[in-house]
């Protein structure tokens, strides 16, 4: 008699449960752009492993090296697409393509452009999803001098402004941070 009602709240579950990951998935984007540390570690369990190129191990050591690379500067842009979720109870099997365009300071005019996908098991504890393992899939790299990004970003970009810029800095965090202050009268 009830199957109707649990096979709505089932499926409710799903959408829920998927769209938690989605947005790990993106936090896990935000932090290593933007070297928003929190943010990173938010994506993965504290017990979390990660293979990603050259690092093989656990996720906190790929953190702590990453950001320590990250944080001399240059620039970084990921996009996630194509994303798709196996959910098994607490755990799911994920895939998500991505395009990473970087640059760094120790090379200026060099830029990298990567496409793959992280392979992911994501675990439910607590009622929160994360990544409990990852696997970078490589499926396309392609690096290139370009000159002008050794420019300084007033004569890169011009008029363009803001630019984009690190945790706290970058032009999202005064925005998350208006939507949390309290109401003002």
């Amino acid at each position: 008699m009830n199957a109707p009602f649990d096979d709505a709240t089932a499926a409710l579950q799903a959408l829920l449960d998927r769209e938690a990951i989605r947005d790990c998935l993106y936090r896990y984007c935000r932090g290593i752009d933007r070297c928003d540390e929190a943010a990173l570690r938010s994506a993965y369990w504290p017990d979390a492993t990660d293979c990603h190129g050259a690092w093989k191990g656990s996720a906190t050591g790929f953190i702590d090296q990453a950001l320590a690379r990250l944080r001399q500067g240059g620039r970084r842009v990921h996009q996630i697409s194509n994303i798709l979720i196996e959910l098994a109870g607490d755990t799911a099997a994920v895939e998500s393509s991505f395009l990473a365009l970087q640059s760094t300071a120790a090379q200026p005019g060099r830029e990298t452009f990567l496409c793959g996908r992280y392979v992911d098991r994501f675990e439910r504890r607590q009622g929160e999803w994360r990544v409990a393992d990852r696997t970078v899939v490589y499926d396309w790299i392609e690096e290139r001098m370009r000159p002008e990004l050794a420019q300084d970003d007033a004569q890169l970009f011009g008029v363009r402004q803001p630019t984009a810029a690190m945790a706290p800095a970058d032009p999202v965090y005064a925005l998350l941070a208006a939507l949390h202050e309290p109401a003002r009268r």
